[in-house]
């Protein structure tokens, strides 16, 4: 790769290691939150006191940890609706909690290396330890664009490795670091404070061979979107792969939305009502960001299918009117537990959960689903 003085951290293979407890995380939604998707406006903006009631409720409720994305346009309503930046909101939100970890997603290439990485160093130190971050190479089509970035999708995959290879260095490396790649480039450089061995964990996502192949060389956790168990399982032995060839432990995570209700009739109501006023503007704008793309697991979330369903709880309807994970179990609370545990079965050790509105959702699926997955993975 033209790289040198680089550093990866290695994760020596396990043999016979338990399963760890399973983790459940939460969902910010930036873009905004309802009982409604795909409207041109939300129900319910994505105001900063609005986003702080979920976080505390999530916190509140012993979830893990909260994913909050990266996006230079609304991609749940119309592109012109409010958004909250990624960084700037994280930071606000993690100064008003004390346990709840965060998860930010960051693309590569519209910050300074150097300086991301001491803005993440410090974010990681004031909230004791509690951010990881989660890389995204390729994003969301026509996304880059708006803001003058005009990288190779295969280009965006190089660079986000470096990225990964030199923020591992300044934080884990007493300075001065230099780091010369391709894409980035150190001379002496230092990171204020440290955060060493205790540094923020790299989530990488995607399906497409880079994808994977670089998830196996610097994930410490890959995060998969979700799909059909089979797929899913397909998926799973090709990731383990490409761990195994760099001598690494894969961890998995899954991301997925839930549609809980009391009767499995009601939750296809709900699930229904969801997209069932979205506005044909907002969904002209999510098909331009899908069509065409080179993002494997995009095209995925949105392929065609009768009602939307890929199975019998699986229901992908939410690609019509929300950019990337477009997917949701839907059903009862002992269905939804049923439907998640042959992920967990597969290997998947974190669950990355949301449902609309995320507030009262959070306190459905903490109350109604999750003792039940955890009696059935106890049981397992």
């Amino acid at each position: 790769t033209g790289k040198s003085n680089n550093f990866s951290a290695r994760r020596p293979v396990e043999k016979h290691s338990p399963r760890p407890e399973p983790k459940f995380s939460w969902f910010v939604p930036i873009d905004g939150d309802g009982a409604r998707a795909g409207t041109k406006r939300a129900e319910r903006p994505p105001t900063f006191d609005y986003l702080r009631k979920v976080v505390e409720t999530a916190e509140e409720r012993g979830f893990y940890s909260l994913l909050i994305p990266t996006r230079f346009a609304n991609g749940l309503f119309s592109e012109d609706a409010p958004l909250a930046e990624t960084w700037t909101t994280a930071t606000a939100l993690a100064a008003v909690t004390k346990k709840i970890r965060f998860l930010i997603a960051v693309r590569p290439g519209f910050v300074s290396l150097g300086l991301f990485a001491q803005m993440a160093a410090a974010l990681h130190q004031i909230s004791n330890g509690r951010i990881d971050v989660n890389i995204v190479p390729g994003g969301i089509q026509h996304d880059f664009e708006r803001v003058g970035e005009v990288s190779s999708h295969e280009t965006r995959y190089e660079r986000a490795e470096e990225f990964i290879d030199a923020c591992r260095k300044l934080w884990q490396h007493s300075g001065p670091v230099t780091y010369k790649g391709e894409f980035y480039r150190l001379e002496d450089a230092y990171c204020a404070p440290e955060p060493g061995k205790n540094s923020p964990l790299f989530y990488l996502g995607g399906v497409s061979p880079r994808a994977m192949a670089m998830s196996g060389r610097q994930a410490d956790v890959h995060l998969s979107w979700i799909e059909p168990v089979e797929d899913t399982k397909g998926r799973l032995d090709g990731l383990r792969k490409q761990y195994e060839e760099s001598k690494r432990t894969p961890v998995f995570g899954l991301r997925t939305h839930l549609v809980v209700r009391d009767t499995e009739e009601e939750a296809w109501a709900a699930a229904n009502e969801l997209i069932d006023h979205a506005d044909p503007d907002v969904k002209a704008q999510r098909r331009s960001a899908i069509e065409g793309t080179q993002m494997v697991g995009a095209r995925a979330q949105a392929q065609e299918a009768p009602d939307h369903r890929l199975g019998r709880h699986l229901w992908n309807g939410l690609s019509e009117v929300r950019v990337n994970c477009g997917s949701a179990i839907v059903g009862t609370p002992e269905q939804v537990a049923d439907e998640l545990l042959p992920y967990w079965e597969l290997g998947m050790d974190e669950f990355i959960l949301s449902g609309f509105p995320h507030v009262e959702e959070c306190h459905r699926v903490a109350d109604q689903v999750l003792p039940l997955l955890r009696e059935r993975i106890a049981a397992a």
